[in-house]
């Protein structure tokens, strides 16, 4: 009896060290009998991921003519006034600049001998030449188009623009903004409309130029509201 007793007890501690001996597993342990799935490319990109750009008709473009120079009501500037509201317009948007620039720059930097060149050019409905090859146009959804108000009309310049790539801006919006010290928007639209026929002119904004210089704040507002008028 002592011996069957006995061995009772050696049996127990023998499944009781080997009980103990045995691993630990954590709750912690991710290993799987299942192979590990195969890694996804970082270069397929979700459906709906694709750059702006590559969709059709996402692009805009600003066509701008800016002067520097003696000014009215503004004295001696050195960055024009047109020019300050097409970056404002491009900061908004994101559209190319394009600035239409003299092939022959022989406007006077005072305000007085401009001006006479200005109305010289008006009656003699000259198209002066214009030094940079456009942008290719197609690209385009969206041209914005700005220059400053000269004796009522758009400077000549911009008529060379516009005749040299009518058929260019068929079937695009055209959007025109102007620079002034009193003349507003001055039938840009009308005029932009009557020159590029095919084209569909979107609401303008006219900007005086003493503000470009000397309130931006407020400039910049005005801007903003009028392209999220737009849609932007």
């Amino acid at each position: 009896m002592k011996k069957l007793i006995c061995m009772i007890l050696i049996s127990a501690l023998i499944l009781s060290l080997a009980a103990c001996g045995a691993p630990a597993v954590s709750n912690n342990d991710n290993s799987s009998a299942e192979p590990s799935p195969a890694p996804v490319s970082n270069n397929t990109a979700p459906a709906n991921d694709a750059p702006a750009d590559d969709k059709i008709g996402s692009k805009a473009l600003i066509v701008y003519f800016s002067r520097t120079g003696e000014q009215y009501t503004v004295g001696v500037i050195d960055k024009g006034n047109t020019a300050i509201v097409a970056e404002m317009i491009a900061e908004k948007t994101g559209a190319d600049l394009f600035e239409i620039l003299p092939k022959e720059d022989h406007y006077p930097m005072t305000y007085k001998e401009l001006t006479d060149v200005a109305k010289k050019e008006q009656n003699e409905k000259a198209r002066p030449a214009y030094a940079k090859a456009v942008p290719d146009l197609s690209g385009y959804d969206t041209i914005f188009i700005g220059a400053p108000v000269w004796w009522g009309d758009w400077p000549m310049i911009m008529y060379t623009f516009f005749e040299q790539n009518t058929k260019a801006l068929e079937g695009k919006k055209l959007v025109p903004f102007s620079t002034h010290e009193g003349s507003g928007l001055s039938g840009f639209d009308k005029k932009l409309a009557s020159s590029c026929p095919g084209s569909t002119v979107l609401k303008g904004q006219a900007i005086r130029g003493n503000d470009c210089q000397n309130r931006q704040d407020s400039v910049r507002k005005t801007v903003n509201d009028w392209l999220e008028g737009l849609g932007y």
